[in-house]
């Protein structure tokens, strides 16, 4: 542990956050405000509007806001995530995902960017890879869909797969009706040592040999922060690109791991999205407080979390072309604020990380928006919506807006009793029917929202939607006391499934500290597997 680490971890989070007086009066602040359907509460950030109308506030929750975010020094986080310091002490790392959109770059991130829009170039120009094969998982893997299928729905010239998990059935499907020979394989990872990756690569390369291909590492590329590795591996030296220490696997989009979105959308799409991204910095580093976006969706969903104890969040996006939106946002909530420990190594002592789910609007009114507005638990929602369509049936979108305005409004405002007895009794109902059926008719409403508006789907406005969750999340981590920018929660699974893998297979004994189930789980499935 260096010494900026040692400091930052004696000084930033003194007190546990429920001690903080700031905290305590922030709290009551918040008990105490109220949905108000009269209130409106735009922000425009990079050409984006936030609408949090739909969320608890008043004058004394902002000012304790304030006072709270202060005592949490906010400020010196920002300054030290803005200008590449350590903010991630667990692992002595800063997180400088921003540097990779700045309009001034690093010299070594430029002369990396720089080697990619040369390969892309190349490819491009001799017209070579009809088919990619995109190797990756997790940070790796989501973003790339992500910005392939916001941007490529309606088909490219090139044809994606994606193989991610570890299931065999995920990389013999990836490869089902693709030429060898006109395929290029992209694995992404920043160590090179993530086994899922590694093995669908084996799996890859084996598949090109059997085809004849006579050197098919040329037909594979690297991305990683181990280019030894990479290159021992067999990955030729020009056909790696590098990721740095301080760029976490959920921030990789940024890097060299959209080689593969390049390819399929072109290198103009990259650019847009970091054009996007850097204007959202931008807001984040420069906005005051009350009209900084990803502030103030950080204060609301800590709000929602830690104080009415809200489990969830959801996400509507009314854009069949975001899907991917979902699992992105996911990963980058629940892997970085899924903590239960402060960064002093402390208990947390309120709820920190929701839940974070959903699917595309109008699907999701189909399937759980019964749960959202009559359950008895609920959640917040983000709905996000295009105020433009980029096809031709005008119908179709004022349909799908109305959807989103009305199910948000009905969220707000709800539906008391009598409204609804009164809507059954001018039905024609008897007086007896009428009060029973108005009480299945309730909506509670007073369930918190925000809506986010883009003005169209674009690479910049994808590119500083997702810069906007990243700084929302950071907030909420400094807020929390927690570092966002780690994930030991999953390491330890890792390294039980390498003994395990070795059990399955019978070339080691089943370790006596197993539980129960493990071991007859292990003892029943393990032998009949075979490599192919």
């Amino acid at each position: 542990m260096n010494h900026d680490t040692e400091s930052l971890i004696e000084h930033a989070h003194p007190a546990g956050l429920a001690e903080l007086p700031e905290w305590a009066e922030f709290a009551r602040a918040a008990k105490a405000a109220r949905i108000d359907p009269s209130r409106l509460a735009v922000i425009n950030a990079a050409g984006i509007e936030l609408d949090t109308s739909g969320q608890y506030a008043s004058p004394e929750m902002a000012e304790a806001a304030e006072a709270l975010l202060s005592a949490r020094d906010f400020e010196g986080w920002r300054r030290r995530l803005l200008e590449g310091d350590i903010v991630n002490p667990t692992e002595d790392r800063a997180a400088w995902h921003t540097v990779l959109r700045a309009p001034a770059l690093l010299p070594e991130v430029a002369a990396e960017r720089q080697r990619l829009i040369e390969f892309i170039q190349t490819a491009d120009t001799e017209r070579r890879w009809r088919n990619i094969v995109h190797i990756g998982i997790g940070g790796s893997d989501w973003g790339v869909r992500l910005a392939v299928a916001a941007f490529g729905y309606a088909g490219t010239w090139r044809r994606i797969h994606f193989a991610a998990n570890i299931d065999g059935h995920a990389i013999q499907g990836a490869m089902s009706g693709f030429d060898p020979h006109d395929t290029l394989i992209v694995m992404a990872s920043k160590s090179f040592t993530t086994a899922e990756t590694l093995e669908n690569g084996r799996r890859a390369r084996e598949w090109l040999e059997a085809a004849g291909v006579a050197e098919p590492c040329k037909q594979m590329v690297a991305i990683t922060a181990r280019p030894d590795v990479a290159k021992e591996w067999g990955i030729p030296e020009n056909h790696i690109f590098k990721l740095w220490d301080w760029v976490g696997g959920r921030f990789s989009l940024w890097s060299a791991v959209s080689l593969t979105t390049a390819l399929a959308v072109s290198a103009d799409v990259i650019a847009g999205m970091q054009a996007g991204a850097a204007a959202m910095d931008k807001h984040f580093a420069e906005a005051p407080i009350h009209e900084n976006a990803a502030v103030q969706m950080a204060l609301c969903g800590v709000v929602n979390r830690s104080v009415l104890g809200y489990g969830s969040l959801n996400i509507a996006p009314y854009d069949f072309r975001l899907a991917n939106l979902v699992p992105y946002i996911q990963q980058l909530e629940m892997e970085s604020l899924g903590k239960s420990v402060d960064i002093a190594g402390n208990p947390v002592d309120v709820p920190t990380g929701p839940a974070v789910w959903g699917m595309p609007g109008t699907d999701a009114q189909h399937t759980f928006f019964q749960w959202l507005h009559q359950g008895s638990d609920g959640a917040p929602v983000d709905f996000i919506i295009c105020a433009q369509a980029d096809h031709g049936w005008p119908k179709h979108h004022r349909i799908l807006l109305a959807n989103c305005l009305a199910q948000r409004q009905a969220l707000i405002q709800g539906k008391s009793y009598n409204e609804a007895l009164r809507e059954c009794l001018d039905a024609g109902m008897p007086q007896e029917k009428a009060e029973w059926l108005a009480r299945h008719r309730v909506y509670g409403g007073g369930r918190p929202s925000n809506l986010i508006v883009l003005p169209r789907l674009s690479p910049y406005t994808l590119g500083a939607l997702l810069a906007l969750y990243e700084h929302k999340v950071f907030v909420q981590g400094v807020i929390w006391g927690i570092n966002p920018f780690d994930q030991w929660g999953v390491e330890y699974g890792k390294v039980l499934a390498q003994g395990l893998t070795g059990q399955l297979a019978g070339t080691e004994a089943c370790s006596p500290g197993h539980d129960a189930s493990t071991a007859y789980w292990v003892d029943r499935l393990k032998g009949p597997c075979t490599d192919i």
